[in-house]
């Protein structure tokens, strides 16, 4: 064997496997959010009893109901490049990616960090490791870029067994419960029952472990490695010296201006310290992007040296704005109910339920909420959905019912690593294509599955 070549593990040609199969079969995004939208129509009419206008009009109602969070999404790309461009954050960035001096520290430092920046607040997970991760690429020599950037985005795996889980946060705020679940939960549930219990720990815990190590052992072989092209770097163009003032209008001196971007961006911080004295340190998107954005116009110093990096930031958005009306529109023929009374949705969560015991219901669970997720990739959606069939189900069985909150938040967590929706803005950040990621994360997909059914199994 000659010295160009390496030996590879089995576990590199699977995901080599993965790699190539998606790169040749895997269209764009949009492409897929087409056939999904396709098939649901096809399937919805037989099953719910709707006629094809029906489900036309269900698709056509839903459509435009995630332009607030698709307007949110947005702003977490052009926030997050603005922020990443500025020369001050990239000298501090690099300082923590100094610690990382292999591909392989590369691969379990920006898991690690993604992963525990997601459980804290998902939107600032997303954000941070997609940045975290180019600037590793750029850093270390022999990484792959592809790999770092699917390691990044299997932070998100974590998502909903976090802080910000959405599932745990709804059944702990008691708004609506009883109704949303149909009688079968009717006093809120603590946070202590599902993100801080015993189970959820545990699982996190060896997914902590076992995912960055994962991640690590799928590293292709140096002649299979695809590294970073550093001259695409983000903000690179910003680095530019300031233009002589002398010579600038009244307006570009306004533009250029220091005190203008340090009065905004002290208002800005003096909001953010309000809302964390009066709320805790309780996250959402809005006061993540509020912070990433006033953070960047501290950090540029000048309005002009802003507008520069928003507008190229922005160029990154086209795949949100295009596709998630296309999911909100599929989202609303899955929860649409026929004449039976029942959707699409709810039908594959009856048909998991029918085939369960007390032992395996938790597995099903899981199992349901992470093929509903395929269809509707929100997990608020995804709860108002499951939680009228799962819940009643889980107390007739006798399972706990914070359980079987936890195995919906998990299934619904865990086929994101396979559904383009979500991987939308950190590719967006990272300039790839879904197609250069996805085989990496159909191993994290096996992988976390095995060991979140075992946990919800063995607890």
């Amino acid at each position: 064997m000659s010295n160009s070549m390496t030996q590879k593990t089995a576990l590199q040609r699977a995901s080599q496997f993965f790699v190539t199969l998606l790169q040749r079969y895997l269209p764009d995004p949009f492409i897929f959010a087409i056939v999904l939208t396709l098939v649901v129509f096809v399937i919805a009419m037989p099953s719910t009893g709707q006629g094809p206008i029906q489900v036309v009009e269900a698709w056509a109602g839903g459509f435009w109901k995630l332009l607030s969070f698709s307007m949110q999404m947005a702003m977490v790309v052009v926030t997050g490049h603005a922020m990443a461009s500025a020369p001050a954050f990239k000298r501090n960035l690099a300082l923590i990616a100094g610690v990382a001096s292999t591909p392989g520290q590369a691969i379990l430092l920006v898991t690690f960090i993604s992963a525990v920046a997601c459980w804290v607040n998902w939107g600032f997970g997303l954000v941070v490791g997609a940045i975290f991760a180019r600037e590793l690429a750029a850093r270390v020599r022999g990484v792959d870029y592809r790999l770092l950037i699917a390691s990044a985005y299997s932070g998100f795996l974590f998502w909903h067994a976090g802080l910000s889980g959405s599932i745990p946060l709804a059944i702990a705020g008691g708004n609506n419960i009883s109704s949303v679940t149909n009688g079968a939960v009717t006093a809120p549930i603590a946070t202590s029952e599902t993100i801080f219990s015993p189970m959820n720990l545990t699982i996190l815990a060896v997914m902590l472990v076992a995912i960055p190590l994962l991640n690590r052992l799928m590293h292709p072989a140096p002649q299979d490695t695809i590294e970073f092209d550093t001259s695409n770097l983000v903000g690179e163009e910003m680095d530019k010296p300031a233009p002589d003032k002398s010579e600038m209008t009244p307006a570009e001196r306004l533009e250029s201006s220091r005190l203008l971007s340090l009065l905004i961006g002290l208002m800005g911080f003096v909001y953010v310290v309000y809302y964390f004295a009066n709320n805790g340190f309780a996250l959402n998107l809005n006061i993540v992007n509020f912070t990433f954005l006033f953070t960047a116009v501290l950090l540029h110093g000048t309005p002009k040296s802003l507008l520069n990096a928003v507008t190229d930031g922005a160029k990154n958005c086209s795949g949100i704005l295009l596709q998630f009306p296309f999911y909100a529109g599929i989202m609303g023929m899955m929860t649409a109910a026929g004449s039976s009374g029942d959707s699409l949705a709810s039908l594959i969560s009856q048909g998991f339920v029918a085939i369960s015991n007390e032992t395996t219901f938790p597995l099903f669970t899981f199992l349901s909420a992470g093929i509903v997720n395929f269809f509707v990739p929100s997990g608020g959606g995804q709860w108002a959905v499951q939680a009228p069939v799962m819940m009643p189900a889980g107390a007739v069985l006798g399972v706990d019912a914070a359980k079987t909150a936890m195995a919906i938040a998990w299934g619904d967590a865990w086929t994101n690593m396979i559904q383009p929706f979500w991987a939308l803005p950190a590719l967006a950040i990272a300039g790839l294509g879904a197609k250069d990621v996805m085989g990496y994360c159909i191993l994290a997909l096996l992988g976390s599955g095995v060991i979140i059914g075992a946990g919800l199994m063995i607890f």
